[in-house]
């Protein structure tokens, strides 16, 4: 794959990346970062045709090339080569596609699981190796047929989220990775869960659904009023923040709740929760700065 942007080439190889830029050439390990000038990013490999982008030093773009890029405010962030099969890379809006069910659901070798799931929406366009969130988890696609797909649940994934209470019937949240042409109507979901939550109350007001949510410090210290989580991977917006009860709250209209699983489960279950990203970064920045002072001083 070769990527263009300005002066720059980047061309992918199965194990590093070769820069140029004038009559300077180097290789680089395969995860670099690139600054991008002013220019198009093209990016052909695994798509149907070219596909062209204009960015600049001052656009804030992000996209997934289905699973494999991202490019935030016109620069190269991280660029990969990844054989066939292997771990998939993708984006998420937040927006359900569609509710699918589960079919199947069965044990594999070394504790892992296996489940099958009936939809329509998602299966278009998908293929073996693609990324589908499923209930907000970016999980690899391993078998498809015209009304359903398959996916691998690892011992961890089982514990760090809600995925292991599903059962046969259970109506879960399906969306597939983001193509460079997805409208971006929801916010930036990686489908990395972060943890659960359960739920503490459902409460009507009019036709829309006050939902409270309780879940640990160490996520709800990222949780902010009137911002993003995506809860069950679906992008919805603080409404409070309950820090003495260790809970948030949100509310969902009526047309929200006829598209997604939350309104169908009960008090007590479990929700799986991402929060944004960029409180984690903010997070993480303020602990190393605060490391180097104290080790400064």
């Amino acid at each position: 794959m070769a990527l263009q942007c300005g002066r720059w080439t980047q061309i992918l190889e199965s194990n590093a990346v070769q820069a140029e830029h004038g009559r300077r050439s180097c290789r680089l390990p395969v995860q670099i970062a690139a600054a991008a000038p002013r220019g198009t990013i093209r990016a052909s490999r695994g798509l149907t045709q070219s596909q062209e982008v204009n960015c600049s030093l001052n656009s804030v773009f992000k996209t997934g090339l289905w699973g494999r890029k991202h490019f935030v405010q016109g620069h190269v962030r991280a660029i990969s080569a990844r054989a066939p099969g292997a771990g998939a890379r993708a984006l998420f809006t937040g927006l359900v596609e569609e509710l699918g069910k589960v079919q199947e659901l069965r044990t594999v070798e070394n504790d892992g699981v296996e489940m099958t799931f009936e939809c329509s929406v998602v299966l278009e366009g998908t293929k073996l190796g693609d990324s589908i969130a499923v209930n907000g988890t970016c999980l690899t696609v391993i078998r498809l047929d015209e009304n359903s797909f398959a996916v691998g649940l690892a011992p961890e994934t089982l514990r760090k989220t809600s995925l292991g209470e599903l059962e046969i019937g259970s109506f879960v949240n399906l969306e597939r990775s983001v193509s460079p042409s997805t409208r971006m109507g929801g916010h930036f979901v990686q489908g990395h869960v972060d943890g659960t939550g359960t739920i503490v109350s459902f409460e009507p007001e009019g036709d829309s659904l006050w939902v409270k949510v309780k879940t640990s410090p160490e996520i709800l210290k990222y949780i902010v009023p009137k911002g993003y989580i995506a809860v069950d991977g679906t992008s919805l917006t603080v409404v409070d923040v309950l820090d003495n009860e260790g809970c948030f709250t949100f509310m969902l209209i009526a047309y929200t709740q006829q598209k997604i699983v939350i309104p169908l489960k009960k008090v007590g279950n479990k929700v799986n929760l991402e929060t944004d990203i960029m409180g984690k970064y903010v997070d993480r920045f303020f602990q190393t700065y605060r490391a180097s002072v104290l080790q400064a001083t």
